[in-house]
């Protein structure tokens, strides 16, 4: 049997699961990839050669995995974020394409204008710490802190910086450390999915994602809420705010901002031009 034979069954397997074909073609030769060790290019050249005896064995453990729902990033334990690959598990939320955009506005940030001293930055509710990282190697120069209330979440995240080589401060708390300095920057995939949405979303986020990463009472906004009014007391006078937030939620979170004493700035849309960072600033 060829590898190729052997992603062909396994895509098979997930199609009678309720897969629709290319879903499982795609989740059968990512699964199979992975445990081959292979990119995109070996598995162009290779995948028409005689297949690893115990291949098939190994896949139809992982497809059966993913036949449950169980994401391919919990099963692979990695997820590619802003062009390098982070380990992830059951403990974290996976990241996702349209969390870049809340990075390439942080990095716009810094790179706005001069500070004296090193800009201290604050990642609140790191998970994986995909955003923490990604900025600490982006701007080396910065003092990157890193929260979170899992510790589970923050073994993940320390992990991480560990094995990208990223200066990274960790701390277990709910959002802002309890360190001496005011922060010029504030950054937060915070949850924001309301209790009445938890139905609609997919069953692979729903039944395995971190549920504390995920929602944040009736609307959504109580985890906003509270940031906006913690980063109110905790920015210097010029740092910015910036959270991701859902669809349709630009209007609320605005008036959060607003509220907080904060001055709203702007919204910045995703690559699907879905309204997705919010940007506040310190009066």
């Amino acid at each position: 049997m060829t590898v190729y034979e052997c992603a062909r069954d396994a895509a098979g397997v997930l199609v009678r699961a309720g897969f629709t074909p290319d879903e499982a073609r795609q989740d059968a030769s990512v699964l199979a990839r992975h445990l081959l060790g292979w990119t995109m290019t070996t598995w162009a050249a290779g995948s028409r050669d005689v297949a690893p005896g115990d291949l098939a064995e190994r896949l139809a453990a992982a497809v059966q995995r993913r036949a449950t729902r169980e994401p391919v990033a919990y099963i692979t334990g990695v997820r590619e974020f802003y062009g390098r690959d982070f380990s992830v598990t059951p403990a974290v939320l996976i990241p996702r394409p349209e969390t870049e955009a809340l990075v390439e506005r942080a990095l716009a940030e810094l790179s706005a204008a001069p500070r004296p001293g090193a800009p201290v930055v604050v990642d609140v509710g790191t998970g994986s710490g995909c955003i923490a990282v990604t900025i600490a190697l982006a701007h080396p120069g910065a003092r990157v802190i890193a929260t979170d209330v899992s510790a589970a979440a923050l073994e993940v995240a320390k992990e991480n910086a560990r094995r990208l080589g990223a200066a990274v401060e960790f701390v277990e708390t709910s959002l802002l450390p309890a360190v001496p300095a005011a922060f010029d920057i504030i950054v937060s995939n915070p949850p924001y999915v309301s209790a009445a949405d938890r139905a609609s979303l997919p069953p692979d986020v729903r039944h395995f994602e971190p549920e504390q990463a995920l929602f944040a009472g009736e609307d959504g906004t109580a985890v906003i809420r509270g940031l906006a009014a913690a980063s109110r007391e905790r920015l210097r006078r010029g740092g910015s705010l910036l959270m991701e937030i859902g669809h349709g939620q630009s209007a609320a979170v605005r008036a959060i901002i607003e509220s907080s004493g904060l001055a709203p700035d702007r919204i910045v849309p995703d690559l699907q031009g879905i309204p997705r960072v919010a940007v506040a600033r310190q009066p």
